[in-house]
């Protein structure tokens, strides 16, 4: 892992240390983000509300006992929302240890013992075997992976052919960030298609700069109340998110995208 891999590494465990205990965060997030209908019990930190995932489960055409893959799982909600609605069985995949503590925690409670496992890995390399999954998620990571097109190679080897990959992911407007992030893209369409899949679905998520922009106001708003409840470690890693977003502006779109691995792939 390079020193920038490790220093996100560090900044995402710190978080995750301290998951689930800020009011002032479920607060802001349920207000301003996922809205009151979303369970609390399959609480996250993406900008994803009910009817979206609701949407992402229904493209992933899951039926009881497939395997789900949850790739960037975080804490796990979604990926645990998507596998108990769908009957299915899941595995995540972070490449934070303290995430993977989170989500593995949620299991239990939310009577998953023995369908919902979860394990360190990354987008590009997840650890699992060649056509492994008969589908694969992932919700507001992509747009953050240093190198995309090797990550989507990594989605076609684990998943069989003719499986989905569905995700939420944020496109990057490129005149903003040019220089200053790695592997941008602004459609991932073309990358998916070049590896073999089919794009059945490719919208954009209504009302997503609304979300944003009163998701991270909020927190920098109640920087003070976030640092006392998560501490200043913790609280630093989405304080920087919120504040580098809001100057910045970097996102030209929020898109939900369903696409089928090609009955012809071969693994990569």
């Amino acid at each position: 892992m390079s020193e920038a891999s490790d220093l996100v590494a560090s900044g995402y465990n710190a978080f995750y240390s301290m998951w689930g205990k800020s009011p002032t965060l479920r607060r802001i997030w349920r207000q301003h983000v996922t809205g009151s209908d979303y369970p609390e019990e399959f609480a996250h930190i993406s900008f994803l509300p009910l009817a979206e995932l609701q949407a992402l489960v229904e493209g992933l055409a899951l039926s009881a006992g497939k395997v789900l893959v949850d790739l960037a799982c975080g804490a796990g909600g979604p990926g645990l929302w998507a596998a108990k609605e769908s009957t299915s069985r899941l595995v995540g995949i972070d490449f934070s240890a303290m995430a993977i503590q989170r989500a593995s925690e949620r299991v239990g409670p939310l009577g998953m013992s023995g369908k919902a496992t979860f394990r360190q890995g990354t987008f590009e390399a997840t650890g699992l075997e060649p056509a492994s999954a008969d589908a694969v998620m992932s919700v507001d990571a992509l747009q953050y992976v240093p190198d995309k097109a090797a990550a989507l190679a990594e989605v076609a080897r684990i998943l069989r052919p003719g499986g989905r990959f569905a995700f939420v992911a944020f496109e990057l407007d490129l005149d903003r960030v040019l220089g200053l992030w790695d592997d941008a893209v602004s459609d991932y369409r073309p990358l998916l298609e070049e590896l073999g899949f089919g794009v059945d679905q490719y919208k954009q998520i209504p009302h997503w700069q609304e979300q944003v922009s009163a998701g991270f106001g909020a927190v920098l708003g109640d920087r003070e109340a976030l640092e006392a409840e998560l501490g200043e470690a913790a609280a630093a890693a989405i304080l920087l998110e919120a504040a580098a977003t809001t100057e910045l502006k970097p996102y030209c779109g929020h898109v939900l995208a369903v696409a089928t691995l090609s009955s012809h792939s071969t693994p990569p």
